[in-house]
């Protein structure tokens, strides 16, 4: 399916990759309508000042709560596409009010799959973390929980013309609460926090997140948990990146966080599927689902298969780390805003981005 001429919703979607979701959208296709679906009425009017209603017409701001099922169905009223990824995300937050957690993450999952379901809408992408793997802490629970009532809603869709999917990646570079832009405040402290020198994680840039999700709006049959393959870091790199000269201290690994990050467990490799520039866990007998992947070309991953930041082939080095450190410190001006491949006023699109 592709996003020209539809009309979407993105829930949370004044977040970091809200925000390049509606920048990218806004510069790749011609959508009917584009609505920021939010609770934060202060985070929508700043969004506005770059992405306004004026210059683009398309878009719209609704205050709204994924808690709230009757503000869902007046949302997705008319809409094709819903890309959810509203979610209380901070894992000390959610560790210290678990049920607020639930109830935003879990309740909330399933309050925007009966509103999709009652409205018509024809494609939802709910956005997933490396941390509902074999997850150790509430917000990794509440994730995973997450993830299998997306993939469940398939099957409770009758002859309904929609499909849910799933996208899980990695720590996503330069958003808000990442360790990058969490070292550069520190650095001018002096010292800079490592929890564990051992301690790796997952990459994933803005723009390849959003890649992914629409990769999913345009392929997915439903039910598959599609999962990019992007490199490893090492966090004490990540120091050396941002604050070469300054020290560091050590002050151990935070109540519910894991030393290494894994987004594809070995549980789960009976299920994977290998589609070359992602995996995709595919709903357990899915026959048809699975066929239809094997006819495009997909190879089922070795039982035991683990995708794993310790155990990743592809890693970062200090280098690429410095270079994309350098990156996020340039000009953040929205594509959207740039006449080479801007639309105007949100029309007049250049077509759908590439995919794998």
């Amino acid at each position: 399916m592709t996003l020209n001429g539809k009309s979407v919703v993105i829930t949370g979607g004044t977040g970091s990759l809200g925000r390049k979701l509606v920048d990218i959208i806004l510069s790749k296709y011609n959508v009917e309508r584009l609505i920021v679906l939010s609770r934060d009425e202060l985070k929508q009017f700043e969004m506005a000042q770059d992405f306004s209603p004026t210059k683009f017409p398309c878009m719209r701001y609704f205050l709204g709560d994924v808690r709230d099922l009757d503000r869902l169905k007046k949302a997705f009223s008319g809409i094709d596409v819903v890309i959810h990824a509203a979610a209380i995300k901070q894992v000390p937050a959610a560790e210290y009010n678990p049920f607020e957690c639930i109830k935003t993450n879990v309740l909330g999952a399933q309050n925007v799959i009966d509103a999709a379901l009652e409205c018509g809408v024809h494609s939802v992408v709910a956005l997933s973390t490396d941390k509902a793997a074999a997850p150790i802490n509430l917000y990794g629970a509440t994730k995973l929980c997450s993830d299998k009532l997306f993939v469940a809603a398939n099957r409770i869709k009758g002859n309904q013309d929609i499909r849910f999917s799933v996208v899980r990646y990695g720590n996503v570079m330069g958003s808000r609460g990442s360790v990058i832009p969490f070292f550069m405040k520190k650095k001018d402290d002096g010292l800079l926090p490592i929890t564990d020198p051992a301690m790796t994680r997952f990459n994933i840039s803005l723009e390849e997140g959003v890649a992914m999700v629409l990769y999913a709006v345009e392929h997915a049959v439903g039910g598959e948990i599609f999962v990019p393959k992007i490199p490893s870091y090492r966090i004490v790199d990540v120091a050396k990146a941002v604050a070469p000269k300054t020290p560091t201290e050590i002050v151990g690994i935070r109540p519910g966080e894991k030393l290494h990050e894994e987004m594809i467990t070995t549980s789960d490799s009976l299920n994977t599927i290998d589609l070359g520039e992602y995996y995709a866990i595919l709903p357990q007998g899915e026959l048809r689902v699975k066929t239809h992947y094997e006819n495009q070309g997909g190879t089922m991953v070795q039982p035991g298969f683990c995708y794993n930041s310790e155990t990743n082939p592809e890693w970062l080095s200090v280098d690429d780390l410095s270079s994309l450190v350098h990156g996020l410190s340039q000009s953040k001006r929205p594509l959207s805003e740039r006449s080479d491949i801007a639309n105007s006023a949100g029309q007049a699109a250049k077509g759908p981005v590439k995919s794998a």
